[in-house]
């Protein structure tokens, strides 16, 4: 209650410089019927600035490389029979030319997608489609989707749409939520939010105001929380104090009390049994009903590397003691569970196919009893001899055998993976290259829900057909997840030849959302074009092959308290594995 309480009296300052704000200090006031944050202005606002030197970075679309005769990119086999794209019989320095002008595009086109607030930049918008008739909340900043575009800013030296954009939704944060006569935690996350232009109160001369419209669940498709949102706002948080080296920014008392908010939201006790966080179907990006409810690992990766985050960035202060404490205590839990049963191979598969079930007993082998015929054909002939990676789910009774691409990524990049258990996911992408990556990286998932699965899953979903959308669907923003833990691992050859994949098209096919069908060959049926995300993770992966240092602002160093703690609890004097003493359990 203190901290909501400080959360509600406190300032915000929302300048873009230390220095004295661009607009007056009482110019942001609380909507009375929205509930947003309001800023005056007297004319009309652009919500995108258009800030391509040609004023229309779409004009500029071109094959940027020519294709070698003789069928579609990435019909060929490389190593481990994985896709490659057709060799490039162009020069080099055309090559290199044409790879320029992608980027000089995208550059164009990320700017067109800023979103200006007062006339500070706050963020972009998801799309910027200009024959999208119908754009939806696809015209709205998500803080998802911002992330990798913050990356880009940030890896380019532009600092202050980042500083804005915490700024705005940290403020956003400590608005009253209510959804059906319910309130969610304080500690919530908008998923999104837009800028809005309306009449001044009171003005007969034509004056307008801006007007922050939060969403935060309420508004959205199948009403999903926002679990996701809190977790990329401190990542983000944090690679913006590395990068800009303002580390003071995180003292800030509003910034660390809306650090605390989360912590206090993710840590709060409740009825689970294990360390994951519990949440719902459509709570990260997969934001459609797939099947995920229960303990996703995309959500698990996220809050571990949140959890590690945040503890870099919280003062030491008497009020925080209780939560670090907390917060340490997850942190070690939550790496054993993942570790521990999330991970498999050919050897633990074997393990799962030979389970004895039903069993009552402190030292089951079978913890979950898990039932061998859960084990899904397609899997017992797909995974590799070397290789692994993290199911999906788990939970009493069920695994979730499908491949999903983000979890296992962050899971390299916030040490959520063991250094042997990282390259062997990174092994696995090489492996099944013609599966995962082939015509465009990435799958978002593997394999995709078909016939009665699909239909008793995903409710018959229109959007999520097989192979398509988050049902299989291929999906570039993901490139830059990957070329960060490759980079970690010392291994950017790998991302580097996904990069040269979607280099081939992706422009030519104007920066889809995602594509379709089991190679990746066709944009997606409901696609925007011109996905902000899809360009910026492009952008993201670019920069971060040229410079890989700069990765360092995202990843997180494996500990070594918890690596301690984690050999004790695995030997065989273990706690664990004596009757009657209390696990790890959380």
């Amino acid at each position: 209650m203190a901290i909501a309480a400080v959360a509600a009296l406190l300032p915000l300052h929302l300048g873009c410089s230390d220095a004295a704000p661009r607009w007056p200090a009482n110019s942001l006031r609380a909507h009375p019927r929205r509930g947003g944050i309001r800023g005056r202005r007297r004319s009309p606002p652009c919500a995108a600035n258009s800030l391509h030197p040609s004023g229309n970075p779409r004009a500029h679309h071109h094959d940027p490389a020519p294709k070698a005769p003789g069928g579609d990119v990435g019909g060929g086999r490389g190593l481990n029979g994985g896709a490659t794209a057709k060799p490039d019989h162009a020069p080099p320095s055309q090559r290199r030319r044409a790879s320029r002008d992608v980027e000089e595009e995208a550059w164009g086109l990320l700017r067109e997608s800023v979103v200006s607030y007062c006339g500070s930049p706050v963020g972009t918008i998801a799309a910027c489609d200009p024959n999208d008739a119908s754009p939806l909340n696809y015209d709205q900043v998500f803080i998802r989707d911002f992330v990798p575009s913050g990356i880009a800013f940030l890896l380019k030296g532009e600092h202050e749409i980042v500083r804005n954009f915490i700024l705005h939704t940290l403020q956003l944060q400590s608005w009253e939520k209510t959804i059906d006569c319910h309130s969610p935690g304080q500690g919530l996350m908008p998923a999104s939010f837009k800028v809005r232009v309306i009449p001044l109160d009171g003005g007969d001369d034509g004056a307008t105001e801006e007007v922050l419209d939060p969403d935060f669940g309420e508004a959205a498709i199948g009403r999903v929380a926002p679990v996701d949102s809190g977790l990329w706002w401190i990542i983000l948080l944090r690679a913006y104090g590395k990068c800009s080296g303002d580390l003071s920014f995180h003292e800030r008392v509003d910034v660390q009390t809306g650090i605390k908010l989360i912590l206090k939201l993710c840590l709060a006790d409740g009825f689970d049994m294990f360390p994951t966080l519990l949440v719902t179907d459509g709570s990260c990006m997969m934001d459609r009903r797939m099947g995920i409810h229960g303990h996703p690992l995309e959500i698990q990766a996220l809050f571990y590397s949140a959890l590690l985050s945040a503890r870099e960035m919280l003062t030491p202060e008497d009020g925080s003691a209780d939560l670090i404490r907390a917060l340490n205590s997850r942190l070690m839990a939550l790496s054993f569970h993942i570790r521990e049963y999330y991970w498999l191979e050919k050897r633990k598969l074997n393990e799962i196919y030979r389970y004895k079930t039903e069993e009552y007993s402190y030292d089951a082998v079978n913890k979950f009893n898990i039932y061998p015929d859960q084990i899904p054909p397609w899997l017992v002939e797909w995974i590799p001899l070397k290789g692994g990676y993290f199911i999906g789910n788990l939970q009493p009774a069920h695994m979730d055998f499908r491949f999903f691409s983000l979890g296992n990524f962050w899971s390299i990049v916030s040490s959520l993976a063991t250094a042997d258990q990282s390259h062997a996911i990174l092994d696995l992408v090489e492996a099944k290259w013609s599966d995962l990556v082939a015509e465009m990286p990435m799958k978002i998932c593997y394999p995709a829900l078909e016939d009665q699965e699909w239909k008793f899953i995903t409710g018959s979903d229109p959007k999520n057909t097989p192979w398509s959308y988050h049902n299989g669907g291929s999906w570039p923003t993901l490139l830059w997840q990957l070329t960060v833990a490759c980079i970690k691992m010392n291994r950017p050859e790998i991302a580097a030849r996904a990069v040269e994949v979607a280099e081939s098209r992706i422009s030519t096919d104007k920066w889809p959302e995602y594509y379709d069908t089991k190679r990746g060959r066709f944009i997606g049926k409901q696609a925007r074009l011109f996905q902000t995300w899809s360009i910026a993770g492009f952008l993201v992966a670019k920069l971060l092959l040229e410079n890989p240092e700069k990765s360092r602002i995202l990843w997180n160093n494996e500990d070594e308290e918890i690596l301690n703690a984690l050999s004790l609890m695995t030997g065989p004097s273990s706690p664990k594995r004596k009757r009657g003493r209390k696990t790890y359990i959380v």
